[in-house]
């Protein structure tokens, strides 16, 4: 069954599977028609902490984009907590992406003239939740990223790390079934980019937080349990940790890349 309101479409799926993506296709038209996805199909589970990566170009932004309701695909489906996402009104895919997906991405896209407490209160008050709790939710959560002492700072005031953990922040605020993360660490210098990992990883172990990450820092994505990579549109291989190695899904063979 659904765990989404509204009158869509349910089908079947694992129930440890909270994304299921069959047959996926995008195609961009024009003098010479562009493939970005070409049959993708994958399932991620409840809890999982995963990376997408690949090449410019490689399609691994557009998937995220078709995983966060922020496009939508040519052909092919996606099942999200086995309701398919693909066949929702515009007005439903916005609520969605408000209740049910979280987002940071490599520019955080905090509002200047906001506190960090008031930026990650906001998708709060989208919702039209109560502004106490949403104030309190904001506050417990910046205590959660280190930086209950900089309640009041606005973005140009904290580093470019610190910004980026209020952006982690207001992702989990609604508390999303998924955190979706593009190239969210593109900015930082090494120092800042591990704290941010290490934050998520630590969020995800804690709570079971399902995290779907782009990158095309391999560094960054071994630091995850899963990893996709794409080229020209198209799943080309995935590895799992298995310990402290990663081991080629399906062949067993480890794998130091």
């Amino acid at each position: 069954m659904s765990d989404l309101d509204g009158n869509t479409e349910e089908i079947e799926v694992e129930n440890s599977d909270i994304i299921a993506i069959r047959d996926l296709m995008k195609v961009y038209k024009g003098g010479v028609d562009v493939v970005a996805l070409d049959n993708i199909n994958l399932n991620i589970r409840r809890g999982e902490f995963l990376a997408i990566v690949g090449p410019s170009g490689s399609g691994k932004s557009t998937l995220l984009n078709m995983i966060g309701l922020l496009d939508t695909p040519t052909s092919g489906q996606i099942t999200l907590k086995g309701t398919d996402v693909t066949k929702i009104s515009p007005s439903e895919r916005a609520r969605l992406r408000n209740k049910e997906l979280g987002f940071v991405f490599q520019y955080h896209h905090l509002i200047p003239e906001f506190t960090a407490l008031e930026n990650v209160m906001i998708p709060m008050l989208i919702a039209a939740e109560n502004k106490k709790v949403a104030r309190d939710r904001a506050r417990d959560l910046l205590n959660d990223v280190g930086l209950g002492d900089r309640l009041d700072n606005r973005p140009n005031q904290l580093s470019g790390g610190q910004n980026q953990r209020v952006a982690v922040a207001r992702a989990l605020v609604n508390r999303p079934s998924v955190v979706i993360g593009d190239e969210l660490t593109g900015n930082l210098d090494t120092k800042s980019s591990n704290r941010v990992y290490e934050l998520l990883r630590e969020l995800n172990r804690k709570t079971n937080q399902t995290f779907i990450l782009v990158t095309h820092d391999m560094v960054m994505a071994e630091k995850t349990d899963r990893i996709l990579r794409i080229v020209d549109g198209k799943m080309v291989s995935e590895l799992r940790r298995e310990g402290d190695k990663f081991v080629r899904s399906g062949k067993g063979e480890s794998a130091d890349e």
